[in-house]
């Protein structure tokens, strides 16, 4: 405990006590979001780049807690690529293409750093036994980092949704890495969420600002770097689920907008309604109580990868089994899948 207290409170503190002073620059840069869309919840014009209090928190307590190494340098320049992209994107629409540039560079970034996906465990063996990727190590991890920094970002559409999950996450990693005794994945884990809960007393129903691409995309990014420098790169069997179990509400909301979206014959980058707190809504849910549901189930998904790591038995496949078939079942009977013209 004595790893990851002072780092979380001083983590809160910064961004607590920044948040305030990123809303003022937000405003005077014109970063602002224009309600133009029925997709868009609130009603107003609303401050954007609240996610660079956020950065401004973690780059700050990592340097004071954490050793500045190799890892570390690669993991903070990588989520200062992103951080400028989003920044750039709040003030002026970044096209999707530069978006993705700058994500890929912010990924090879931790590649030279070393943080990358050198192999996987097979789950569905007695005996702890690794996959090599090989040559196939580098376009995994890119694909893993962006895939992740998106899915953050898909779910960033109620007040508090994307910081509460974050910060739910990050929690579960810091869990996950105390069972393999990861220091400094723990301590970063703790940074990450201290930062969030700073930020929720003005982002969270009614919010004042929000967190825009700068913030949405940095967490996304870092919690990318979190799966696989604290949980991918241990030797449990079922390593390779855990960060999927974590990650599962925008893992798996950003599949089902995927798979949505061809289904009815829509690029996959045309936004819709579909999208699970989308769904929540339409049941009659207020945006505070589809925020605190989704809060839940990420909790849920959270204590189950607790409970499935360093776990090296079937019955922790077998969970992992029936997370996935449970999540699919209920994103069908939520209509997940379909895209209606009204929506």
């Amino acid at each position: 405990m004595e790893y990851i207290i002072m780092p979380f409170i001083i983590s809160l503190a910064l961004s607590l006590s920044m948040t305030p002073v990123v809303k003022k620059i937000a405003v005077k840069l014109g970063a602002m979001d224009v309600p133009k869309d029925e997709r868009r919840v609130h009603k107003k014009p609303m401050p954007l780049m609240g996610g660079l209090a956020i950065y401004i928190s973690v780059i700050i307590t990592s340097l004071i807690f954490l050793p500045l190494n190799k890892t570390l340098i690669s993991i903070l320049i990588g989520g200062s690529i992103i951080c400028v992209s989003g920044i750039i994107d709040d003030i002026k629409d970044l096209s999707p293409k530069m978006k993705l540039v700058f994500q890929i560079v912010a990924a090879i970034v931790l590649i030279i750093g070393d943080v990358k996906i050198d192999a996987i465990t097979n789950p569905f063996t007695k005996t702890t036994k690794l996959i090599e990727l090989g040559v196939f190590s580098i376009p995994i991890t890119i694909f893993w980092v962006v895939g992740i920094t998106n899915t953050l970002n898909l779910i960033d559409g109620l007040d508090g949704l994307a910081a509460g999950v974050a910060m739910i996450a990050s929690l579960s990693f810091l869990f996950v890495a105390g069972k393999f005794n990861y220091v400094p994945v723990m301590i970063i884990s703790s940074i990450i969420a201290g930062s969030c809960l700073g930020f929720l007393p003005y982002n969270f129903n009614p919010a004042s600002i929000f967190m825009g691409d700068t913030g949405a995309l940095f967490l996304g990014f870092m919690l990318a770097s979190l799966s696989i420098e604290g949980v991918m790169k241990s030797v449990a069997t079922i390593a390779v689920v855990v960060p999927i179990i974590i990650l599962g509400v925008p893992i798996f909301d950003t599949t089902f907008a995927i798979f949505r979206r061809l289904l009815n014959g829509k690029s996959i980058a045309e936004a819709d309604k579909g999208h699970l707190h989308h769904r929540l809504l339409k049941m009659g849910y207020s945006q505070k109580k589809t925020v605190l549901i989704l809060y839940g189930i990420s909790a849920i998904f959270g204590i189950c990868a607790g409970l499935i790591a360093k776990t090296n038995s079937k019955r922790a496949v077998i969970m992992s089994i029936v997370v996935f078939i449970i999540t699919i079942l209920l994103a069908g009977k939520m209509g997940l899948y379909n895209s209606k013209k009204e929506e």
